[in-house]
């Protein structure tokens, strides 16, 4: 397992905002992260996996991050089932997916998440999420030390949470999925249509973590921002997307405070003008 101290994180957030940890663990397999968290009890590890969806909001972290990007990357395929350690990225789970002509990732093709990240929110778009397609995981429970099993139904699933989202004590290590077969085409081209669709309403021109909220009830984010002239609203060097209102980018200099600070006064802006209190989709490590 790789050590690295006084570690640089600005490449695992998406974004790339300058911010440093004073000690990080790359576990390589299941057994390095059982055994740094049963030898180290006593120590607050923050763990992250591939970033494209957290804001740092420190420039300095003084306690150990566990970093997942890159590693616990296994996956194999048997019939219609796919195994994936959590690690893994949507991008490969999908393209695996599409070799083995089996439907039912297409919706993930282009969503930046590792699997395990996927299934803490429950990564999705309007008309799939991760739920429909995952048939159980595997964790390590921190409150034991044990590694457990754990049926979609008992997950807890609902819009952008999951039972592992509200009980960080629990960490995700691998995940069995169910898929169907079908036409190696079909599945290409409705791969290629949901990243038209993404890449036809979201900015790329500036680093960012996708959609910063989660949607309201009977409401757009986008529409309610664009109805308060919100639109390129800026604090420092974090910006509400000129593209999609619904998105917060680094214009080149952001700091995580820059983004929180924004956050906040989109928040009172909204309830303010619409009584709705807008709940952050992205995860703030404070």
């Amino acid at each position: 397992m790789n050590i690295e101290k006084n570690k640089d994180l600005t490449e695992f957030s998406a974004y790339k905002i300058k911010s440093f940890c004073e000690v990080a663990y790359f576990p390589e397999c299941e057994n390095d992260l059982v055994e740094l968290y049963r030898n180290n009890p006593d120590l607050d590890f923050t763990i992250i996996g591939n970033g494209n969806n957290i804001l740092f909001a420190k420039e300095y972290y003084d306690r150990p991050f566990i970093i997942m990007n890159g590693n616990m990357n296994k996956f194999s395929i048997e019939e219609n089932h796919i195994c994936a350690e959590a690690g893994v990225t949507l991008l490969e789970l999908s393209e695996a997916a599409l070799k083995s002509n089996l439907t039912g990732l297409e919706a993930f093709y282009d969503i930046p998440s590792s699997v395990g990240g996927a299934i803490v929110m429950n990564a999705g778009n309007k008309n799939t999420e991760i739920k429909d397609v995952l048939t159980k995981v595997r964790y390590l429970s921190l409150e034991d030390f044990e590694i457990k099993e754990m049926s979609n139904s008992e997950i807890k699933f609902c819009y952008r949470s999951s039972f592992f989202q509200n009980n960080s004590n629990n960490i995700v290590l691998k995940a069995w999925f169910t898929l169907k077969h079908g036409n190696s085409s079909d599945i290409y081209n409705l791969m290629e249509k949901e990243k038209k669709i993404r890449w036809e309403k979201q900015p790329r021109e500036y680093p960012n973590c996708g959609s910063v909220f989660k949607r309201p009830k009977n409401k757009f984010v986008g529409p309610m921002l664009d109805e308060l002239n919100l639109k390129g609203f800026t604090i420092g060097g974090a910006q509400v997307s000129q593209k999609h209102s619904g998105f917060i980018v680094n214009t080149g200099s952001a700091t995580g405070e820059d983004i929180i600070l924004l956050i906040n006064e989109i928040q009172r802006r909204v309830k303010l003008k619409f009584n709705i209190e807008l709940e952050v989709e992205q995860r703030i490590i404070l």
